[in-house]
């Protein structure tokens, strides 16, 4: 096994040309800006991000209560880089940037919520509705007892992610010019 992990990652990665990387890089730098302007405001993006967080509440909650609370968050987070650690393997440069920085995009609307947690202002959204939906970072953050700590903690959380997505451009940016050199 740590053979074949070796040789995926002796492989070279496929190239990127000039006119695709400018339009991946000129995509990056619309999205950023426009999630900029967005002040922490629901992105186009989210209306994904939120049914694969209710698809992971629903995949989880099989494993327990737990599991199924914090199944949301989780799943929101793992599609976008169980996707990248695949396009990695592969050694495809756009894609394993795009993945990557949509995991990292998905920080913000998680920050978002947390920072609800005391709030609870957000509307809630669940499969089957109902009156009984929890507001998950609620309940994640009391039972730890962190609950007065949710704005700050989602502050951090949104600044790694938006690290995390100024990272993921600089490293596509490097892979490619990376791969002119070579």
């Amino acid at each position: 096994m740590l053979e074949a992990l070796r040789e995926a990652l002796e492989r070279p990665w496929r190239p990127l040309s000039r006119p695709a990387l400018a339009a991946w890089l000129a995509f990056y730098a619309l999205f950023l800006l426009y999630a900029l302007v967005a002040h922490g405001g629901y992105l186009f993006i989210d209306n994904v991000n939120l049914v694969v967080h209710e698809a992971g509440h629903a995949l989880f909650g099989w494993f327990g209560e737990t599991l199924g609370l914090m199944g949301g968050t989780l799943f929101q987070l793992l599609v976008p880089l169980l996707l990248a650690t695949y396009f990695f393997f592969q050694r495809q440069t756009a894609a394993t940037a795009f993945c990557s920085f949509f995991f990292f995009e998905n920080f913000l609307p998680i920050a978002t919520y947390m920072a609800d947690a005391r709030a609870q202002q957000l509307p809630l959204v669940s499969i089957g509705g109902g009156e009984d939906v929890e507001h998950d970072w609620f309940v994640m953050l009391s039972r730890v007892g962190l609950l007065q700590w949710d704005t700050r903690l989602a502050l951090v959380v949104r600044l790694l992610g938006w690290a995390g997505m100024l990272a993921t451009v600089g490293w596509l940016a490097w892979r490619a010019r990376a791969a002119e050199r070579s």
